[in-house]
């Protein structure tokens, strides 16, 4: 890990977007909670939380950040879209965007998982399902 001794404590913020495209099928039922395995955004949303937590323990040079707040949102965007986004905020001496990146990754592989067996094919295969646009939009450093 890098020595962050001489850094100071400040305020973080950081909020990463990404997408999971489904087919449209899928994507009502979501909406409609109508997924055999559960309501898919409370699941995704829980999971993306505690992914947030876990960070160190799963990218073993990130620093263990107190964590202050974190939140996951999703946003239909067309019939066969969603967009997810996590805001993480912390005030440590270093940023909270692989937290971000995390949490976003495992609610979108919630998502993935839960809704899964609509997804495939006679041969068990995804032809049209994917996870897209990941991306840090933003990241804020302002003093404590």
């Amino acid at each position: 890990m890098i020595d962050i001794s001489n850094k100071n404590v400040v305020i973080r913020e950081a909020r990463a977007s990404g997408k999971i495209v489904l087919q449209e099928s899928t994507i009502e039922r979501i909406k409609n909670n109508n997924v055999q395995k559960g309501d898919v955004i409370t699941i995704a949303r829980i999971a993306g939380t505690n992914a947030v937590k876990k960070v160190p323990d799963l990218i073993p040079l990130c620093h263990p950040i107190p964590i202050t707040g974190t939140s996951i949102e999703f946003e239909f965007i067309d019939s066969n879209t969603i967009k997810v986004i996590c805001t993480v905020k912390g005030i440590w001496k270093t940023g909270v965007e692989m937290e971000a990146l995390t949490g976003l990754n495992v609610a979108l592989l919630n998502i993935w998982d839960l809704v899964k067996m609509y997804e495939k094919d006679e041969n068990g295969q995804y032809p049209s399902a994917r996870i897209t646009d990941i991306i840090v939009e933003q990241k804020i450093k302002k003093p404590a």
